[in-house]
């Protein structure tokens, strides 16, 4: 097929994917961010109520995965939800999900290459941990550039180290003398608004599931491989994240939970086995870097589609003619994320990601409303649900989340009425 661009190259992607590779890409998004990232902070916020926040979380990301499944099954092209609300509700919609989530999910990219770079050399200074994040990113960009089967191989591997290493953690948390599954119970000193921050803050560790229908043009039988590697995917990470999340409160209890910069080391440290704490953090550090390698993955594909139909520069819709990747969308997301690893500090970037992401799947969820009977539509419950909770959770963020979140979808906006305002001028 001859490009549109006249650069000679396709811009249609190959299928090469199947449910078990599908499955691992998006069990690669989300093992890690939530399980070593995002504990601390949840629990800083909703103490012992933590299991309660996070049951709230897998809610309404369940059923922005039943939404998504069903609208990538329908609409089998990269993109994700930048399709669908371009498809289903008009072309303004899917610009802004598709602007929100490249912005979101390349601080999500940078946050995790500086937490693979924390873990691998934790005794660094700061400029030594950041050069090494920046070649992390420059690296698994190049891998990214040689295809996405070969991307989905080292995912495969690096989710069995990090399983690994999650269930050790498990294991001697929940063995060690002073743990003490009392402290699983809720506390009712945090109210509902606490409860909800945390989810909010949670559901960061659940978006990967979409890294599978951002890549619904890769995907062989889509109709029949996205809704189930969406739900695998989802359904293990809950349980790993549920399991790891009460092993974690019963060997340290909420408090040291919530103080500890290395959480689950910190489990691991106080376990009868401490000695073992070097081998976490080398998970955490490959945990990290699946994530990382599945985010860019996703992201690039996002401003694939989305060049490909002139939201974003028309040469970003390359395919490599050998490799069969989008290697120009795959460049330019390597190319940011490396720049704001080297010039922004991005610890505080969970909240402002999580904010733009679940903007991101209200958008999916209106479009999923849309699907009539015939389009296999889900039950009407779980749209409505699912636009209510992503609304309520983004809303209860911190205050500076909600405030930058805003800013960055606002100029989304605003280049979308510049590009109208620029193809209005053209003389015809």
């Amino acid at each position: 097929m001859s490009s549109a661009h006249g650069d000679g190259a396709s811009d249609r992607l190959s299928r090469q994917l199947g449910t078990g590779g599908a499955v691992v890409v998006g069990l690669g998004a989300m093992l890690g961010a939530g399980v070593f990232a995002v504990l601390a902070p949840a629990a800083q916020i909703a103490g012992a109520s933590l299991l309660p926040a996070l049951a709230v979380a897998a809610l309404v990301a369940c059923c922005n995965a039943i939404s998504s499944a069903r609208l990538a099954a329908r609409h089998p092209e990269s993109g994700g939800t930048y399709v669908y609300g371009r498809e289903r509700l008009g072309p303004f919609w899917g610009h802004l999900a598709g602007w929100g989530f490249v912005v979101g999910k390349t601080a999500s990219c940078a946050a995790m290459a500086l937490t693979a770079a924390a873990y691998l050399i934790p005794a660094a200074d700061g400029p030594a941990r950041t050069a090494l994040a920046v070649a992390v990113v420059l690296a698994l960009t190049a891998l990214n550039y040689r295809g996405v089967r070969k991307s989905a191989a080292v995912t495969r591997a690096l989710v069995a180290i990090t399983l690994a290493v999650l269930t050790l953690v498990v294991v001697l948390a929940l063995t060690s003398d002073g743990a003490d599954l009392a402290r699983l119970a809720p506390a009712g000193d945090t109210g509902g608004a606490g409860v909800l921050q945390a989810a909010g803050l949670l559901f960061f560790a659940f978006a990967g599931y979409a890294r599978v229908a951002t890549l619904g043009e890769e995907v062989r039988d889509p109709g029949r491989t996205i809704p189930r590697a969406v739900t695998v995917a989802l359904g293990l990470t809950l349980l790993v994240y549920v399991a790891v999340a009460g092993a974690a409160l019963a060997a340290v209890g909420p408090a040291e939970l919530a103080t500890a910069p290395d959480p689950l080391a910190a489990v691991v440290a106080a376990s009868d086995a401490p000695s073992l704490t070097p081998l976490v953090r080398v998970g955490a550090a490959a945990a990290a870097l699946g994530a990382l390698l599945a985010l860019v993955l996703g992201v690039s594909r996002t401003v694939f589609a989305m060049a490909r139909d002139g939201h974003l520069p028309r040469r970003l819709a390359a395919v490599h003619p050998r490799f069969g990747g989008p290697h120009r969308a795959e460049v330019a997301v390597g190319v940011a994320v490396a720049l704001l690893v080297s010039l922004v500090d991005l610890r505080d970037a969970i909240g402002f990601s999580s904010f733009a992401v679940l903007v991101y799947y209200a958008i999916a969820n209106v479009a999923a409303w849309t699907l009539t009977r015939e389009e296999h539509r889900p039950p009407r419950v779980v749209p409505a649900t699912g636009l209510l909770g992503c609304l309520v959770l983004a809303a209860t963020l911190p205050p500076a989340s909600v405030l930058a979140g805003t800013v960055a979808l606002g100029l989304g906006a605003l280049s979308w009425a510049g590009r109208r305002w620029a193809v209005q001028r053209r003389p015809r």
